[in-house]
């Protein structure tokens, strides 16, 4: 892998998570399928933010987690808006991070203590873009459960579809 076809890769699937992301209704920011959950708001936030944080992080061979949160968004714009930002800010971190860096070791700490240690390429893969198509298919179900037509991601949903 090179950090070349790692931003293709990403931005390919950012215009998917784009997709999905404009389909999140305002009026309902607030709602969660369950009380354990996330809500609409904060994953939406989460999944347009946390790609330009992440990629910040293997920038150094060390990163501090303090447990910052997911700002609350008042309206799908502000998600879109920060999804559209953190898109250019993941190809700046990843040119910073650049070929040379991908073999690096990486250590991510909270309160002194080690959480993980890998190779930068492997946290880029894992948390980057892995984590992205984790919550990116989480949205996608409480679109379903809020009856908002999913958009196709790897295909045709069963919203839209070419063949029907």
């Amino acid at each position: 892998m090179t950090i070349a076809e790692l931003i293709k890769e990403f931005e390919a699937e950012a215009k998917t998570t784009r997709r999905v992301l404009e389909r999140v209704p305002s009026d309902k920011l607030t709602w969660a399928p369950h009380t354990k959950s996330m809500t609409l708001g904060r994953l939406a936030m989460h999944l347009a933010s946390a790609p330009a944080a992440i990629s910040g992080w293997p920038i150094a061979d060390q990163f501090e987690f303090k447990g910052d949160s997911t700002p609350l968004p008042t309206s799908t714009a502000q998600i879109v808006a920060a999804h559209d930002h953190g898109v250019e800010q993941v190809k700046v971190n990843l040119e910073k991070i650049g070929d040379s860096g991908l073999g690096a070791s990486w250590t991510g700490t909270a309160g002194g203590k080690t959480l993980m240690t890998m190779p930068k390429a492997r946290l880029l893969r894992a948390l980057l873009m892995n984590h992205t198509y984790h919550h990116r298919g989480q949205l996608s179900v409480y679109l379903r459960l809020l009856d908002v037509p999913v958009p196709p991601i790897y295909g045709p949903s069963a919203d839209e579809s070419p063949f029907t």
